[in-house]
């Protein structure tokens, strides 16, 4: 049995399955990449909720597995050594557990999809979650709408280029990949939770919007949108 006790986090967090890997998450955009990729690999895993409401995410034993207090981050057992392995940031993960599965990411478009990954990681998620933080949180009550226009128009043309690609295939890169696993739940996210769907034309994307339907239809996706028990 995997003697986890060296990591600090598992003093707040502690681990029933020690053996499996240990997700520390929540719900967000960015925690649901690497909840879906564990259902679509089929590797064991021990889900733990990061609670925001209670700050969860700066506590120090938090802080401890990532210094950068953010979600999701977990801690392998059974590391590339045979050691434990401690890691965040959600792309770093994706690529990590595709790498350890040989699944989701196919060798001859290894770094494709990694470009395709760090276009989601620097566009598509940072945009988005501005046009929610404008639209639905806090930021709209400023009365200056210029930041909101700015994502709002910045956010159509990511749809737009993502628009373009699936203009003649299902998935990002043809098959499905962790390109796809990390943009399903942003995309959701807009028209779902920011309600923004209408503010960013979202009709108007019809390969995307079909996309969006065929990866929410995976027995994988809507298991890995509610690992940590919350929507």
């Amino acid at each position: 049995m995997a003697d986890l006790s060296q990591f600090p986090i598992t003093r707040r967090w502690p681990a029933q399955h020690p053996d499996r890997i240990q997700l520390y998450s929540l719900n967000t955009p960015n925690g649901v990449k690497v909840g879906i990729m564990l259902e679509e690999t089929g590797l064991a895993y021990e889900p733990h909720l990061v609670d925001f409401a209670t700050d969860d995410q700066k506590t120090p034993e938090f802080l401890s597995l990532n210094p950068n207090g953010k979600i999701p981050a977990m801690i392998d057992p059974d590391g590339p050594t045979g050691r434990p392995l401690a890691l965040f940031e959600s792309g770093a993960i994706l690529i990590y557990l595709a790498d350890k599965t040989g699944k989701f990411i196919d060798p001859e478009q290894r770094y494709e999809t990694i470009a395709w990954l760090m276009w989601q990681m620097g566009g598509l998620g940072p945009m988005f979650g501005q046009v929610g933080f404008f639209h639905k949180f806090a930021g709209r009550d400023y009365e200056d709408k210029r930041p909101l226009e700015r994502y709002v128009n910045e956010s159509k043309r990511l749809l737009g280029v993502l628009d373009t690609r699936l203009q003649d295939r299902d998935w990002i890169m043809g098959d499905y990949s962790i390109a796809d696993i990390a943009s399903l739940g942003w995309v959701r996210n807009l028209i779902g939770f920011y309600g923004a769907g209408e503010l960013a034309g979202f009709d108007s994307y019809r390969n995307v919007a079909a996309w969006l339907e065929r990866g929410l239809a995976r027995p994988a996706v809507q298991h890995g949108l509610l690992v940590t028990g919350k929507a």
